[in-house]
C-alpha cells in the first residue's frame, strides 16, 4: 500500500504524538501503545497515555500522555537469531 511507505514521529514537548506508517495497533493501555509500523514493532511507554485518533487507511495516530520511551523492534520474521526464550523451550 502506498498510503504506508512514509514514515515519521514527531513528539511534542513529550505530550502530544504523531506518528506517520502505522499498519496496526497491537494493544493499548494508559502505560504502553504497541503497534506496528512500517518500520518494525513500536513500543510507546508513558503515563496517562490514549490515542486521539487514528486512521489505518491513511496510517496516521495520534495520541496524548506524558512519554516516557519509545522503542523499535524488529518483526519476529525478520530477526537472525533466536531468543533465548525460543532456544530453551527446544
Amino acid at each position: 500500500m502506498e498510503e504506508h511507505v512514509t514514515h515519521s514521529l514527531v513528539v511534542s514537548g513529550r505530550k502530544q504524538l504523531v506518528l506517520q506508517g502505522v499498519l496496526r495497533v497491537d494493544s493499548f493501555d494508559e502505560a504502553e501503545i504497541n503497534l506496528e509500523t512500517n518500520l518494525g514493532v513500536l513500543s510507546l511507554k508513558g503515563e496517562g497515555l490514549h490515542i486521539t485518533q487514528l486512521s489505518l487507511e491513511t496510517g496516521s495516530l495520534t495520541a496524548e500522555g506524558y512519554f516516557t520511551s519509545f522503542q523499535y523492534m524488529e518483526s519476529k520474521s525478520k530477526g537472525k537469531g533466536k531468543g533465548l526464550l525460543s532456544k530453551i523451550l527446544k
